[in-house]
Order: C-alpha cells, then sequence, then structure tokens
C-alpha cells in the first residue's frame, strides 16, 4: 500500500480471495471460519516460517473489512487483532510455535481489554468484562500490571461467566484468582492493533449496510418511481455514503501505519460518525428497518458492540507498539 493507500497487487488478491471464501460460505459462521483457515486468510500475520505469509496489521485490516461488509459471526477479531497481530510482534519464538500454526486450522485467541494485577512470578488476578470467545480460545492474552501475560482460559482459579452482547456474539467476564501465567512481553501494547482491527470491520459493516440501503432504495417503488430518485432519500443515502467513504479512508490509515493520531481519529469516526450513519440506514428501509430478522440489524449491532469496546479501551490514547 503507497501513501495514497492504493492497494497493491498482493492486497487486491486478499479483498478477493476473502469475498468469494465469505460468499461462498454464508450459511454458518463455523463453515466461514473453517473455510478462512483453509483459504489461508487467517495466516496473513503468522510468520512464514510457520507457514503464514508474514504480513501485518494492514492486510489483517483489508480482511476484517471484508467480513464485516458481511456481519459475518466469526472470531476474527479476537483471534487476529487481539491474538496473532500482539503475538506475532511480541512472542518469543517458543510462544509463537506453540500459538500460531494451530491459527491456520481455525484455533482462536483473545485478550481481554483491561488491566489486571501480576505478582513477581506472574501470578494474575483481577477480573476483565467483555472478552470475544473467552470459551473458544486456546490462550487469552490479558495486560496486567507487569506487562502482557498469557493465560489458558482451563486453568484452575479462571472462571468464565457469559455476558449479553447487542449482537448475540460470545463474550465473557473472566475472572483470575491467582492464577499461572506466561509473560508475552513487558512492553507490548494490545491496543493499536485491538483498535485498528475494530476499526477495519465496523468500516466493513457500514459500507455493508450502505449497500444493502442503495439496493432497497434502488428497487422499492413508491408512487411509481423508485424510492432512490426522491431527492431527501438521495441526500441521505450521500450522505451515508461520504460517512462510509470517510470510514474506510481513516481506518486504512490507522492499520497503515498504527499512528496514535490516527487511531485516534478512526476510533473517534466509527463512534460518532458510523452509528449515526447506520441509523439512517435504518430510516431508509422504513418498516423493514426495523425487522430483526432483517440483516440490517447484524451491522448496527457489530458497530454497536466495537464502539463499546474501544470505549473500555479508552480509544483516544492508544500508542503505536515499540
Amino acid at each position: 500500500m503507497g501513501p495514497d493507500f492504493a492497494l497493491d497487487d498482493a492486497q487486491e488478491a486478499i479483498v478477493r480471495l476473502a469475498a468469494e471464501v465469505l460468499s461462498d460460505n454464508a450459511d454458518t459462521p463455523e463453515r466461514q471460519w473453517k473455510s478462512l483457515g483453509q483459504a489461508g486468510l487467517l495466516g496473513l500475520a503468522v510468520p512464514e516460517e510457520l507457514g503464514g505469509a508474514g504480513l501485518g496489521a494492514t492486510e489483517t485490516g483489508l480482511l476484517l473489512t471484508e467480513i464485516g461488509r458481511r456481519a459475518a459471526h466469526v472470531p476474527a477479531w479476537s483471534t487476529l487483532s487481539l491474538g496473532v497481530l500482539p503475538v506475532a510482534r511480541w512472542g518469543t519464538p517458543g510462544q509463537q510455535r506453540d500459538l500460531l500454526p494451530a491459527v491456520l486450522e481455525g484455533r482462536v485467541l483473545t485478550a481481554a481489554l483491561g488491566t489486571l494485577t501480576a505478582t513477581g512470578d506472574w501470578r494474575v488476578t483481577g477480573v476483565a468484562a467483555g472478552v470475544p470467545d473467552a470459551d473458544r480460545a486456546y490462550r487469552v492474552l490479558v495486560p496486567t500490571t507487569r506487562g502482557v501475560a498469557l493465560v489458558d482460559p482451563s486453568a484452575p482459579g479462571v472462571t468464565l461467566t457469559r455476558t449479553p452482547t447487542s449482537a448475540g456474539t460470545d463474550e465473557f467476564t473472566v475472572r483470575l484468582e491467582d492464577v499461572a501465567a506466561d509473560p508475552l512481553h513487558h512492553n507490548a501494547d494490545l491496543r493499536p492493533y485491538a483498535v485498528a482491527g475494530a476499526c477495519a470491520l465496523g468500516d466493513g459493516a457500514l459500507a455493508g449496510a450502505l449497500r444493502m440501503t442503495a439496493d432497497h432504495v434502488r428497487d422499492r417503488h413508491q408512487f411509481g418511481r423508485p424510492l432512490a430518485t426522491f431527492q431527501a432519500v438521495a441526500q441521505q443515502i450521500a450522505d451515508v455514503y461520504v460517512a462510509s467513504r470517510t470510514m474506510h479512508l481513516v481506518s486504512l490509515a490507522a492499520s497503515w501505519g498504527l499512528d496514535p493520531e490516527d487511531l485516534r481519529i478512526a476510533a473517534y469516526w466509527l463512534g460518532s460518525e458510523a452509528l449515526p450513519a447506520l441509523r439512517t440506514c435504518h430510516h431508509l428501509h422504513g418498516g423493514l428497518g426495523l425487522d430483526a430478522a432483517y440483516p440490517l440489524h447484524r451491522h448496527t449491532e457489530l458497530v454497536r458492540d466495537l464502539v463499546r469496546h474501544l470505549d473500555r479501551l479508552g480509544a483516544s490514547g492508544v500508542h503505536r507498539p515499540d
């Protein structure tokens, strides 16, 4: 990707492959997740010597955007942004060998987004809320007072309590009582990767909602005319288009350089502009936009959950990884 954020050939190929895999396997999240692994897409940021592509946050973000376009309920943000990218950046060779190759086959990683207490011998105590996919994870990355630790969610002293989400995805409150942990790195910071990934996923969710809404107002007729030909409708869909394109640009900028200011802008746009744009999409659908069985709700609920995570992270204070 160049300074104008134009995708190179490899990145274009990632987008095309992700779209193809997700479109061909749209029936169940389990099948989508398995197919993403079989296509090699879950290994984009896994080092080449471990069977991956050795790429980074930008390519991971492109995959997340395609997943967001379909509001697919797969553990991609938790595994790739919260797990693979930090382990690939800071993990020891042994930790990388233990954790990353299995991701290619669909193994799940995740992370807590709060700071817990760790003793000198890396025993961790505390409570972390809103941990995605904790029940499926092989390891949970846990920020502590001494740095990020790797915790086995099945270890003695770990309690998982399922908590509700807007999108109905799997989240848990994780309670640790003097749990033995493996230190990742004292300088590891999960926040830049978490924010960049959340914004990429939200970018796709908004783009998918825009496409759905544009198709609806084009095909739906009133008074013998397509809804899209009414001036008020055209103005509103144009506003959503501007919000979506801007979200895409700031999301690409955030994942490309992981610059603190770019991350703050992307997080702001997701929370302050994407949600109002999605409300407009619901409005333009009329009564259909209120139907809980209609897929537009999945996009809005996904973004609402992502914004909640960013609020928990304190996304206005992210730092570039060392």
